[in-house]
């Protein structure tokens, strides 16, 4: 008989992380925000000669989040069961909040040990998961509301020649502006690509009512967060009286399991950020939850880790392939996932994410 193992077969030898911040290539902003840079934390972690990679869109404190609360919690854990690891952060940062900053830095950890562990296993992260699909639709996503007609027309316009069959602009921001900027995106666009926009929770729910029946009238197929996502009782007021073919979604600042299971009875499209939530082990179980209430799922932004998730997402129906996110995952990564038809395919010939950092570019953004 063979002696019990007390030890991992693959221990975690060491955790690091840093941040890195990259320009925007012009002023941002949403019905909420303005911005001109995004900040992206990578963790990376070793065992048994690899080393996974994991990353979260979040300021730029995050890294000391993982060097110092979860570094400590991962050294020695078993690289091969990243949903342990994942409960074990959990509970060790109790006292520092489960939720926002120790969020994404769980959501970067969590996401470099199941990279870690498709590496030791030899396959790509999607497989790693049990893939139910070979690729994910993407939609284009962008459309800010800082942007003049032409920028806005040439890049919802690129987005439709390169084949995806989903656009979205933001809006909310001067709601007057935005019918004007709808038509400018149809006609950019073209009949045949469905066009979604994004409130970013500017509105507050009567306000919300009017101008989702606007915008349905304009031809909009798909409104996300007209008001926040914490206001359960207005999404599922909204859902029920905006005009029929005009999907309400929601879900992107979902920070754990419990409030997607709230939320999901609430909407026609759940949203959740892998580098926001908890990472894949927390996203896998959302996929149950999506089920169990019959609402499909639509993965928020980071085009590069939501592609494997969503081929092992039974609910899933769409990932945004949001401009920021997938031109700093291009300039920082090798590797990187480009849509064709718009479509992404995870490249099953490469282990994990397939995704490698690219040290001399990522050193000039480091913060």
């Amino acid at each position: 008989m063979q002696a019990s193992r007390s030890k991992s077969e693959a221990p975690v030898s060491g955790l690091t992380a840093r941040a890195f911040e990259v320009p925007t290539d012009r002023p941002e902003s949403d019905g909420t925000l303005e911005w001109k840079a995004t900040t992206i934390v990578v963790a990376e972690a070793e065992a048994g000669g690899e080393r996974g990679l994991g990353y979260t869109y979040a300021p730029a404190v995050a890294a000391e989040v993982v060097r110092t609360l979860l570094a400590p919690m991962v050294a020695g854990a078993d690289a091969l069961a990243p949903p342990a690891t994942f409960a074990q952060m959990r509970a060790g940062v109790r006292n520092a909040g489960q939720q926002g900053l120790c969020a994404m830095a769980i959501s970067a950890v969590d996401l470099c040990l199941w990279d870690l562990r498709a590496k030791l296993l030899g396959l790509s992260l999607a497989d790693a998961l049990g893939r139910c699909r070979e690729t994910i639709p993407g939609y284009g996503s962008g459309g800010f509301t800082s942007y003049d007609d032409e920028t806005l027309a040439t890049q919802l316009g690129g987005w439709a020649e390169a084949g995806f069959e989903r656009v979205k602009i933001k809006v909310g921001r001067e709601p007057e502006c935005d019918p004007h900027r709808i038509e400018v995106a149809r006609a950019a666009i073209g009949p045949g690509v469905a066009l979604m926009v994004d409130a970013n929770g500017a509105f507050e729910r009567r306000a919300a009512a009017r101008w989702a029946a606007r915008y349905a009238e304009l031809g909009a197929v798909y409104l996300e967060e007209p008001v926040p996502s914490a206001d359960l009782e207005g999404l599922r007021w909204l859902r029920d009286v905006v005009p029929t073919g005009l999907e309400i979604a929601a879900g992107e600042y979902l920070w754990e399991l419990a409030e997607m299971e709230r939320l999901a009875p609430c909407v026609d499209i759940l949203q959740a950020d892998v580098t926001r939530c908890g990472g894949p082990t927390a996203l896998l179980r959302a996929d149950g939850i999506c089920r169990a209430h019959r609402v499909p799922f639509s993965a928020h932004c980071a085009p590069q880790a939501s592609a494997h998730l969503c081929c092992a997402l039974e609910s899933a129906v769409h990932l945004e392939y949001f401009h920021d996110h997938s031109r700093v995952e291009s300039l920082l990564f090798d590797g990187a996932v480009v849509p064709e038809a718009g479509l992404l395919r995870p490249d099953r010939s490469r282990p994990g994410l397939g995704i490698e950092l690219r040290e001399a570019d990522a050193e000039r953004f480091r913060t």
